[in-house]
């Protein structure tokens, strides 16, 4: 199987145009809940592919607004490319959104497209999930400020936080998604305090004195500080490791959701990723 059966074509990839700013990307992120967003700059020549935007990249950077310096470089491929070696590509480079390129941007091919080939029986999907899974779980309290939560699931690197409560029970899922749809973009006003050289100062370079306080305009991504009870998903689905990467893939699917808790004997045991399916090919 090659790419080009599995990707999204160009006609139906969102993405966003150069110059632009945060707020069309995190437009499409909110609404849409993509992990990212192609950038192209339309030329006298048609389209010209530039590279990704994420969400990390606009919570990570708060006070640029100029989509030019918030995207990013990422691999690509071709449409010819077999999917076993995307597949491996996305593991290596740790790649959910894969662009597909020649000399434009022609589709792209994400780890749900896979997923996808792995659910309809295209690629091989029998290997079972527990030798797949992920046995160090990301958790946190169902009382922690969803702020402190976000932190959490960025210092562990990974895209959720399994939701525990009082007695370490599992009661719901916290999602970056979850947290993007949420967050807002505000406007203020940051004090410099008095940190203009003043005549006697040796590092002075012309002879200004501070006058008053200054402040610099400032643009930060707004996190809701409510406990993560408020925004987590209770309705939990979990599954055992003797389940297919087949069965798990039509499972993660159907309930469009990207990690489901693995069981066994009634407790934690583990956490399988969509990307964890893409082993098994």
């Amino acid at each position: 199987m090659h790419v080009a059966d599995a990707m999204t074509p160009r006609a139906d990839v969102v993405t966003v145009d150069l110059p632009g700013t945060r707020d069309d990307a995190l437009e499409y992120l909110q609404e849409r809940g993509f992990s990212s967003i192609p950038v192209v700059k339309p030329t006298e020549n048609g389209e010209a592919y530039r590279g990704l935007v994420s969400r990390d990249d606009l919570i990570e950077n708060p006070d640029e607004d100029q989509l030019a310096l918030l995207m990013r470089e990422v691999p690509t491929t071709t449409a010819d490319t077999d999917i076993v070696d995307v597949a491996a590509m996305m593991l290596e480079e740790h790649a959910r959104r894969v662009p597909v390129v020649d000399d434009e941007l022609v589709g792209i091919i994400t780890v749900t497209d896979v997923v996808r080939a792995i659910a309809r029986g295209d690629v091989d999907g029998e290997t079972p999930v527990a030798s797949l899974a992920t046995n160090a779980v990301n958790t946190t309290y169902h009382e922690t400020p969803l702020t402190v939560a976000e932190r959490e699931i960025h210092y562990a690197n990974v895209p959720y936080a399994v939701v525990l409560d009082d007695e370490g029970e599992m009661a719901g899922m916290l999602t970056e998604v979850d947290i993007i749809e949420v967050a807002r973009v505000v406007e203020g006003e940051d004090d410099t305090g008095e940190s203009i050289a003043n005549q006697d100062d040796e590092w002075m370079w012309e002879g200004i004195k501070a006058v008053g306080n200054r402040y610099f305009p400032t643009r930060n991504v707004e996190i809701p500080r409510e406990p993560v009870s408020t925004f987590m998903s209770d309705d939990m689905v979990t599954v055992s490791g003797r389940k297919t990467a087949k069965e798990v893939a039509k499972l993660l699917l159907s309930n469009d959701i990207e990690q489901v808790p693995l069981i066994d004997g009634g407790a934690l045991a583990g956490i399988v990723r969509d990307v964890d399916l893409l082993k098994g090919i």
